[in-house]
């Protein structure tokens, strides 16, 4: 995979204290570059643009995307967050590298504490919305999910504006490269097997 920019490089991952959940820390950090590769696309001019007026403007998405993590994070796995007051970037309306910037940092402050995570800890039942109560590690899965439809959002809305759009999970329509195998035929399917 080629990535146009990555915020958390490979040595700056720490490794998992049980190397069973080692997944959950690189899954995260992945994740989290493919967002901030996203987010650096978003040309400043574009933060207040909706396709619809019932669609968030992309603005709306990355505030929500800090905010809705840290409180996952926060009140669903547990993990040690700084206080709500200053979490966003300062300013009437900050522009993409603030949001980035931000983003990224917060992410960095939990690698070490999904990293140091015991099975005990990803496997204790913790409160969820509406009553629920799931494992941390069900909870971890919800918020990369939850962090996927939102990029997808921004992904999106960055195509229907006709601006460039970087390879997420690999080729997007403005970024390919020799090796990339797409599978789009039964016969790319196929290989493997």
């Amino acid at each position: 995979m080629r990535y146009e920019f990555t915020a958390i490089p490979d040595d700056r991952v720490p490794p998992a204290a049980d190397p069973v959940f080692g997944h959950l820390v690189t899954t995260y950090a992945s994740e989290t570059n493919k967002t901030a590769s996203l987010w650096r696309a978003i040309p400043d001019d574009l933060l207040d643009y909706r396709p619809h007026e019932k669609t968030n403007p992309i603005r709306a998405i990355l505030v929500h995307q800090i905010l809705s993590e840290r409180r996952f994070f926060a009140q669903f796995v547990g993990t040690e967050e700084p206080r709500v007051e200053g979490l966003l970037p300062s300013g009437e309306s900050p522009l993409v590298p603030a949001y980035l910037d931000r983003y990224v940092e917060l992410a960095m402050r939990r690698l070490p504490q999904l990293a140091a995570a015991t099975v005990e800890w990803w496997l204790e039942e913790r409160p969820f919305f509406g009553g629920l109560r799931r494992q941390r590690i069900w909870t971890f899965w919800r918020r990369v999910l939850h962090t996927c439809h939102h990029r997808t959002q921004v992904q999106t809305w960055l195509r229907l504006a006709e601006r460039h759009v970087p390879a997420i999970y690999g080729p997007s329509g403005d970024v390919t490269w020799d090796e990339a195998d797409p599978t789009y035929s039964v016969e790319a399917a196929a290989r493997g097997a």
